[in-house]
């Protein structure tokens, strides 16, 4: 018989220190190999995080570079063993869904590499069922919000509506998107952050002890 549990999809979140982390090591990729100064780095690092939605993407499409080899100098020298500690108040979220009602699915623009690390340090790497991440080794590279992302994140998760896909990222860019394609989303708007003047999607937290109130049907009886 087939499977028919909605998947709650979620994006590996960039903590800020993470993020602010990794922005250096990318624009001092950008400075190494393309031989830019920090500031022209620093615009076509951000330039091509807005329009591919991953600096790696630009990186490959116009200037070749082996992504692995990228992967390696960015996402695996990040020193997330200090960045990021276990989390209980996030384990305790997710033992609390019902997994007879939800599968929990991982979906990243990270290669699987970084993926794995970042949820073993958060301690919640057990109660994920699957990961969809962003294939550095292949040819073509696809990652959020690519359409075509949502789709084999869909075939991996076995789910065929989209009507039973739902998504929590803090990316306003890929809660637009999987809001346009039909999934139910929630956009991570953490405390301290800017709101978008256009809210990218019907729903907005900035704790993800919110998505209990948002979604109580996939979470068990108190």
């Amino acid at each position: 018989m087939a499977e028919s549990r909605p998947v709650f999809f979620f994006d590996i979140d960039n903590c800020k220190k993470v993020h602010d982390h990794m922005s250096q090591l990318i624009d001092q990729y950008f400075v190494k190999h393309l031989e830019l100064s920090r500031e022209d780095a620093y615009k076509l690092h951000m330039e091509y995080y807005t329009t591919y939605g991953l600096a790696i993407e630009g990186l490959v499409r116009h200037h070749k570079i082996d992504p692995l080899d990228y992967n390696r100098q960015v996402d695996d020298a990040l020193p997330l063993e200090s960045i990021i500690f276990p989390d209980p108040e996030l384990r305790k979220l997710l033992e609390d869904m019902d997994k007879t009602k939800i599968k929990l699915w991982l979906f990243t623009n990270a290669y699987v590499t970084h993926g794995k690390r970042v949820v073993r340090l958060l301690g919640v790497d057990d109660l994920f069922e699957g990961m969809t991440f962003c294939d550095y080794a292949q040819e073509t590279m696809l990652c959020k919000p690519h359409p075509k992302m949502f789709e084999r994140a869909m075939t991996e998760a076995g789910v065929k509506d989209p009507r039973d896909c739902y998504f929590v990222d803090d990316s306003a860019l890929n809660c637009r998107k999987a809001e346009e394609l039909g999934w139910t989303t929630a956009h991570l708007v953490e405390e301290g952050e800017p709101s978008p003047s256009n809210k990218p999607c019907k729903y907005q937290v900035q704790h993800l002890n919110e998505l209990r109130d948002l979604f109580p049907q996939f979470f068990k009886a108190s």
